[in-house]
Order: structure tokens, then C-alpha cells, then sequence
């Protein structure tokens, strides 16, 4: 099958090349993959990965196998999911129970940006407990997972404050629902309940220092790829405990199929809006993986595959 592979002399570590057939388990079904989302992760991945290999978490497309123990989605269902490799592929097996069907409404190719990016949001979210009259800081807002965080913050009724240092970026998050957008962490004035960090480094610390009493940060990313220095003694003395809960990143999500589903839902109802910076065919993901390095991308990049 055609899949894009790891090539170290690659832009991006990756190239449209050739790979072997999935061969899939008894609970899995095989997809015709007509749309990948590319994630900061997978570029990370690639600079140590064997050559040949097919990375790539998202995936969504039309069921082409069903599995062979008779459970999942029928051969011609459209369908989402997510999987540890594989969706940089134009087959690709997945167990069916992280597989959702995707709603006849929502586009397939926005679709296959939620396993990882909304799923890690929502993940983080629902470990972050009750939103309603909560005060919510997400910062790197106009990512990926944060643009999805603040929106589904924004649905459970939190007050939401986003970060994003440019013009056009406060502008995207403010687009998406944000309450308040500030440059950084540090021009927040007031506490906060929760922090969603993306970047790391010193929004990571600027955002812990602003927590409230019982409050928590949930530790999604660095971008930043700088070091978070607190200052001294703040971990210490409070009398309500503060925390900060890593998110694993793996899909973000604990019952994908059942997650995913509840994502779908929002999306075809209109509810929850699918940032997307930049699309384009997978024969282009040199352009890809520039605009997401360069971290001048707004939401989520999408690759057709042809």
C-alpha cells in the first residue's frame, strides 16, 4: 500500500512511500483511510523511528474488512479511530473498540482530527472535575488540543481564559468561545481553577502559581521544550492542596469508541467546531509538518489521502 514512512533525510522525518498491507487481528476491521491528522507527537516520533515505518494516531474512512469475530462496524460504514501507528497508511487495521462511526453530517476529514486532539482535551477536562462557574485557563489556545479545550470548556459552563501570544492567534481563540484571551499565562491578574498547559516551561509555572485553592493543572504538552522553574516554596504551605495531573496522550481517551461518539455528537450538531489551520493531499506533508513546526499554526492539520 502507499503510506507515508519515516525517512530521516525527509522533511519532517516523513515521505510518501511503500509499505506492507495491514494483517489484521480478529477484532479489528480494516479501513480505506481518506483522511489523517497530523500531531506535533508524531513529528517528535519520526527522529527516532526505523526507517520505513508507518506512524500516524488519526485516522478516519470507509470500513473495507469487518472483523472476523463479527463485532464492529459493517464493510462501507465511515468510521473514526484511533490506533498506536498506522494512520499515515492507506489501510489500516483498528480494533473495533476504538472505532466510532462517523455521523453522515460531519466530514471525514475533520472527523480524523479528534481521536488525539479532542480526546486529550476532553480527557484532561473530565479529570479536572465539574466546569460550571469554574474559572479555566488553557494555554497554547490556538493548537490543536487547545482550541478543543476551550470550547469544550466553554460547554460545561466554565468562565474560559485562553493564551495565544499573537494578534491573529488571540483572535482564533476568541473565535472559539474564549471569555478572555491574554498573551501569557502571567498577564492573568485573578485565580484560576483549572489550567489546561499545552506549552510547558514558564506557562506551566505561571499557570500553577495562579491556582486557586484545590485547584489542578493538567499537564498535556511541551511545546515550550524548556524547563518549568517554580518558585521557591510554592508547592508547600497550602492548606487545600493544588496538583498537576498528567494527561496521558495516548488518543486521550479512556473508552475511545464511547468518547469519540460523544464528540461526533457535538460536532454534527453543531455544538463543538473543528479547527482546522491547514489541509491538503498527504503528498504535501513537507508543508504540513513545516506549518506545524513553526507553531504558526491555527487548529489542526488535515491530510487527504489520495
Amino acid at each position: 500500500m502507499r503510506a507515508l514512512i519515516v525517512d530521516p533525510g525527509a522533511p519532517g522525518g516523513l515521505r510518501l512511500g511503500q509499505a506492507p498491507d495491514p494483517v489484521p487481528g480478529p477484532g479489528q476491521v480494516v479501513v480505506e483511510v481518506r483522511h489523517t491528522s497530523l500531531n506535533a507527537a508524531e513529528l517528535y516520533f519520526a527522529r527516532s523511528a526505523e526507517p520505513g515505518a508507518v506512524l500516524g494516531f488519526d485516522a478516519a474512512g470507509v470500513v473495507v474488512a469487518a472483523a472476523a469475530d463479527g463485532s464492529g462496524p459493517a464493510v462501507g460504514s465511515r468510521v473514526v479511530g484511533f490506533a498506536e501507528g498506522g494512520g499515515f497508511g492507506a489501510l489500516r487495521a483498528m480494533d473495533v473498540i476504538d472505532v466510532a462511526g462517523v455521523p453522515g453530517g460531519v466530514d471525514l476529514g475533520e472527523a480524523a482530527t479528534l481521536p488525539v486532539a479532542a480526546g486529550t482535551a476532553l480527557r484532561a477536562l473530565e479529570q479536572a472535575g465539574p466546569l460550571l462557574g469554574r474559572r479555566v485557563l488553557v494555554t497554547g489556545a490556538s493548537g490543536g488540543v487547545g482550541g478543543f479545550a476551550v470550547q469544550l470548556a466553554a460547554l460545561g459552563g466554565a468562565y474560559v481564559i485562553g493564551v495565544a501570544a499573537s494578534g491573529p492567534g488571540a483572535q482564533w481563540v476568541a473565535g472559539l468561545g474564549a471569555d478572555e484571551v491574554v498573551a501569557a499565562a502571567d498577564a492573568v491578574t485573578e485565580q484560576v481553577d483549572v489550567v489546561i498547559d499545552t506549552v510547558g516551561g514558564e506557562q506551566l509555572a505561571a499557570g500553577y502559581t495562579l491556582l486557586a485553592p484545590d485547584g489542578n493543572l493538567q499537564s498535556v504538552g511541551w511545546a515550550a521544550g524548556r524547563a518549568a522553574v517554580l518558585p521557591v516554596g510554592s508547592t508547600l504551605g497550602s492548606v487545600t492542596p493544588k496538583a498537576i495531573v498528567s494527561v496521558y496522550n495516548g488518543g486521550g481517551l479512556t473508552d475511545r469508541r464511547a468518547q469519540l461518539r460523544r464528540l461526533l455528537a457535538l460536532v454534527a450538531a453543531g455544538k463543538l467546531r473543528v479547527p482546522v489551520g491547514w489541509r491538503g493531499p498527504w503528498e504535501k506533508i513537507a508543508d504540513a509538518a513545516e506549518a506545524l513546526a513553526s507553531r504558526n499554526l491555527r487548529g489542526k492539520a488535515v491530510l487527504d489521502v489520495s
